[in-house]
């Protein structure tokens, strides 16, 4: 089964062709990150805007590069939610338009069921069951995973996400947006042990998160050393993301052993950070257990993990309504 994915739920309008849910025949990313830098984050109508422009371009030469005629694309998936409604509505409207001239079926994806398949689009995928940190701009949370289709919340951030979290930082340290990658190069060049923040576990036995006093405690300091921070910028960097990435791997690490999984994984936009995925590369290994984590540019919002998520869904009989609409938050099934 051939699939058309598209993905439009923030600031990158994507297309991929995938085969038969795992052979990734074509991925294009159209990022906005050069639109939205000026504003420091992303501007919900300007990405709309973008968008629009976009996405016949952008599927088209998914399709083109896909090697792939349209008489042989058998479905269609798309990004139905979470994510700014204004963004989704192009790709999710474009879409429907595309699979019903063709006759040929469309199936909604949630875009954080995307990322958790994100990982069998790639080498050594998993095996069922497995737990996966699913963590990005705008979701931190835990999942069992027991199928392409089933995954149980465990935990989820209480404020903000963890990459939002890397974001501010960045805006405070006027270093500039995205936050995540000049925070995740800045924190190379730094000492974690020269200045601690504190590690906000909330309950041990729980699986949720919150990061929004690490954030407030980067603010503190900032306030309270005005003359001295930006000389340690490098220092507040890496003492940030090691308190973050030590309450992630301790999470992920928790929710592996109560869960009985010998696999775990880490997807989403911050899985690309190199000092999360060293951190816990060596805490699986000393828990003899089998990380799996997409490459970098599969970590990022991509319309390859939507296809991919959709063959499974379409495969199963799942076809979308005519009257189907996007979602902004996340759903409860």
């Amino acid at each position: 089964m051939i699939v058309l994915g598209i993905e439009s739920s923030c600031d990158e309008t994507a297309a991929a062709v995938v085969e038969n849910g795992e052979k990734v025949l074509s991925s294009i990313v159209s990022s906005q990150t050069d639109i939205h830098h000026r504003y420091g984050g992303v501007v919900p109508e300007l990405a709309s805007r973008k968008h629009i422009e976009s996405i016949v371009p952008v599927v088209n030469e998914a399709i083109q590069i896909s090697g792939k005629n349209l008489s042989e694309i058998n479905g269609v998936a798309v990004t139905q939610g979470p994510g700014l409604i204004g963004c989704l509505l192009v790709g999710f409207s474009f879409a429907k338009a595309w699979a019903w001239s063709r006759d040929i079926p469309i199936v909604g994806v949630d875009h954080l069921e995307g990322h958790i398949n994100s990982v069998f689009i790639c080498d050594n995928p998993p095996q069922f069951p497995f737990v996966a940190l699913l963590v990005s701009g705008g979701h931190t949370s835990i999942y069992h995973v027991t199928s392409h289709m089933q995954a149980r919340l465990m935990g989820r951030t209480r404020d903000d996400a963890a990459g939002e979290a890397f974001d501010k930082v960045a805006k405070m340290l006027n270093l500039g947006y995205p936050g995540g990658k000049i925070i995740d190069d800045l924190a190379a060049r730094g000492d974690s042990g020269k200045i601690k923040f504190p590690r906000s576990y909330l309950d041990k036995d729980g699986f949720d998160f919150s990061f929004s006093g690490m954030k407030t405690a980067v603010n503190r300091y900032i306030q309270n050393h005005p003359n001295e921070y930006n000389e340690q910028a490098a220092d507040i960097a890496a003492g940030f993301q090691d308190a973050v990435t030590d309450v992630l791997c301790f999470k992920l690490m928790k929710a592996a052993q109560e869960a009985g999984c010998n696999h775990i994984a880490i997807v989403g936009g911050v899985a690309a950070n190199k000092g999360l995925r060293e951190k816990i590369r060596s805490q699986a290994a000393d828990k003899n257990l089998t990380l799996h984590i997409p490459p970098i540019e599969i970590c990022g919002d991509n319309a390859a993990m939507i296809a991919a998520t959709g063959f499974h869904y379409l495969k199963a009989g799942h076809r979308l309504p005519l009257d189907a609409d996007v979602y902004s938050r996340i759903q409860k099934k």
